[in-house]
């Protein structure tokens, strides 16, 4: 993979720690790209239900992908820890732009970085609703510019 510049840590507001596994790397000995978006999941619904703004068993409300998007700039291999670095781009009034980075150990710069559209909808209906108090409550640290 070609190295290419990516953003730096300073750029997000809350990181979780996830290590890799050995079923993450695939034949060319490099974690496959569909497990970064397994990482941005991870980040985002574990920050979620820990900050109060999600319950993933019971809540009336559920979050739906609309849009993803992930660049590559360096490769991340088993046995990394990769920090994944959390913010949110847009908060809408039905929807919520996450933006993700994610570095290889304490590295300064991503080695990856993309990000996840959601539209919060009925759980019976699937119709977009307003985002509930407690989520904009708890993405509100997250906000950036």
């Amino acid at each position: 993979m070609a190295e290419t510049t990516g953003e730096t840590r300073e750029c997000y507001r809350h990181f979780l720690a996830i290590p890799t596994r050995w079923i993450d790397n695939d034949i060319y000995g490099h974690v496959n790209n569909v497990r970064y978006y397994e990482y941005f999941d991870t980040v985002i619904n574990r920050y979620l239900i820990e900050a109060g703004g999600l319950d993933i068993h019971d809540g009336d409300v559920i979050g739906i992908a609309v849009e993803t998007t992930c660049r590559f700039h360096r490769s991340l291999a088993f046995p990394d820890i990769v920090n994944a670095g959390l913010r949110v781009g847009k908060l809408g009034t039905t929807s919520v732009r996450y933006e993700i980075g994610l570095f290889r150990g304490e590295a300064a710069q991503a080695a990856a970085q993309g990000h996840f559209v959601h539209v919060y909808v009925a759980r019976t209906t699937r119709r977009p609703v307003s985002l509930p108090d407690a989520l904009k409550r708890a993405l509100a640290p997250l906000v950036v510019g």
